[in-house]
């Protein structure tokens, strides 16, 4: 075996004994952003050949802890130990020799260089006459081969899907001789499929003396490869302790500081009124039409399989798809067809799957995106009128309980669930009586989504009438008054709040989704 200077992605360190220190440990430390707290006193240490993981709701510090112990942020107060040694404060390129990579929910990779120059970018192997690129190629599919990717090392970065490319950056980490890798939501952007290669990948790097820190908002995760689970809320550690000695519920109650059955609020009776009607409408490439009523005060769950045709649906009705028949109608007035800004004269509102990608423009503030649906609305001859503007987004904000440091601050910066909030905010600036949300809360984390589903509940009950496209079975169990079962674009079978409340109500639902009912 060689050492990790050589260029391997196989370096094995060995075991210094229980008395060795730390691989790194963080002590008391501290950071606010413009005067707002952000960890208050955090101390975790990460032992060779362990995985830690790193849970809380979005906002709870997670991403700051790592930024900090990987010598990227400056800690307010506090210090960052790497074997006993200590970090000088922000400083990254001194984390990185001593042996701390940090892999970032938004990957570092090269796109249009090969697979080979990512690995060693800035680290080239040279040769009498430049770049020894042959070299370079033969060693990093060794690399390669120690973590089962099977792909040629000369390929384009950019032609690997993202789960592939969060590897090769992770044996970029463990090529360069990292003993410490933190993950930061590693599991987020890549496919059900490239999950299992990802926790396989973590486990040979503990086997191998690595210490690993990961943060996920994925309990099968946590109990797939963790040893430790530390909990961070409201910027404070409330909980650290060994996986064994961990249930579920403790570590969910540790994460929202409640019991888990608390997480879905009560639901209001649905009105008689029916303000949503979609009659006979053939969405684009479905195998048949689909009828659908809702009444306000009424949330309708779409349950089905992956490619059910429940996001079809929904984009059918908002008119960002087109139809071949059929017709949409509010309140008894018929929408025009394939017109978004139609749907949103009608009172329509969507909250789509794709958060960044459709939902929000993340180089933006809070204000624009607040705005963006009704920016028109708070014009006067080309003119923005600032302060309608200000306070309609604002009041829609504050409607939904977000946490930011104002309408000024880059919805970037904010956590999932925040963004999402605004997502929804936005809709808030004017009257709604239809909301359509896709996987409303998709990458949100646990203690989000209760605050997700309180405002669901409560738009619910000032009157909207919801239809709600979701994944989660639990969502559309406990949210729902009623249920409809998608399968190939059309309706497999609906289910009364009486049906959603039996015993083998999932058993059922997967039985119509599938086509076995």
């Amino acid at each position: 075996m060689t050492s990790a200077s050589t260029g391997t992605s196989a370096t094995v360190f060995p075991n210094e004994g229980p008395n060795a220190p730390a691989t790194v440990e963080c002590r008391d430390i501290e950071k606010a952003f413009g005067g707002v707290p952000v960890l208050k006193g955090v101390s975790l240490a990460l032992q060779p050949g362990t995985i830690t993981a790193l849970a809380g709701e979005n906002g709870a510090g997670k991403s700051t802890l790592m930024k900090i112990a990987s010598g990227q942020y400056r800690p307010d107060a506090g210090q960052v130990l790497v074997r006993g040694e200590d970090l000088p404060s922000g400083n990254a390129q001194i984390a990185h020799k001593l042996g701390v990579s940090i892999v970032p929910q938004e990957l570092a990779s090269v796109m249009d260089l090969s697979v080979y120059e990512n690995i060693f970018i800035g680290r080239e192997i040279g040769g009498p006459f430049g770049l020894n690129r042959k070299k370079m190629i033969e060693e990093a599919r060794k690399n390669l081969e120690v973590f089962g990717l099977d792909i040629d090392p000369a390929t384009r970065m950019g032609s690997h899907p993202v789960g592939i490319r969060q590897i090769i950056e992770i044996i970029k980490a463990t090529n360069t001789g990292a003993r410490a890798i933190l993950l930061d939501e590693p599991s987020s952007a890549i496919a059900e499929r490239e999950v299992e290669r990802l926790l396989t990948v973590m486990r040979s790097l503990r086997d191998r003396g690595v210490a690993l820190l990961f943060t996920t908002h994925k309990m099968e995760e946590i109990r797939a490869v963790a040893d430790r689970v530390v909990i961070l809320r409201d910027g404070g550690l409330v909980l650290d302790k060994s996986l064994v000695d961990l249930t579920d519920d403790d570590i969910v109650t540790a994460m929202i500081g409640r019991e888990l059955e608390d997480l879905f609020p009560d639901r209001n009776a649905a009105g008689a009124e029916t303000v949503l009607e979609v009659d006979d409408l053939l969405v684009d490439g479905a195998g048949g039409p689909v009828s659908v009523s809702v009444r306000r005060g009424e949330i309708v769950g779409l349950a089905g399989l992956v490619g059910a045709g429940r996001t079809e649906l929904l984009e059918t009705i908002f008119g960002m798809r087109r139809t071949m028949e059929g017709e949409v109608r509010v309140l008894g007035r018929t929408v025009k067809k394939h017109s978004p800004s139609a749907a949103i004269d009608a009172k329509i509102a969507i909250v789509p799957e794709d958060r960044k990608g459709s939902g929000a423009i993340l180089s933006m503030d809070v204000l624009d995106n607040g705005s963006l649906p009704r920016l028109s609305h708070f014009a006067t001859a080309g003119f923005l009128k600032q302060g309608a503007r200000r306070a309609a987004v604002q009041e829609a904000t504050d409607s939904v309980q977000l946490r930011s440091r104002g309408l000024g601050q880059p919805m970037e910066t904010l956590s999932g669930g925040n963004q999402q909030k605004v997502v929804l905010a936005r809709w808030l600036t004017g009257p709604v009586d239809v909301l359509l949300l896709d996987e409303p809360t998709r990458g949100v984390d646990v203690g989000a989504r209760s605050e997700i589903y309180r405002i669901i509940v409560e738009l619910a009950s000032q009157g909207m009438a919801v239809l709600m496209a979701s994944s989660d079975m639990p969502e559309v169990l406990s949210l729902s008054h009623r249920a409809l079962v998608m399968r190939g674009g059309e309706v497999a079978g609906e289910l009364s709040r009486e049906d959603l409340d039996r015993s083998d109500v999932q058993e059922k639902i997967f039985r119509l989704a599938s086509g076995l009912s």
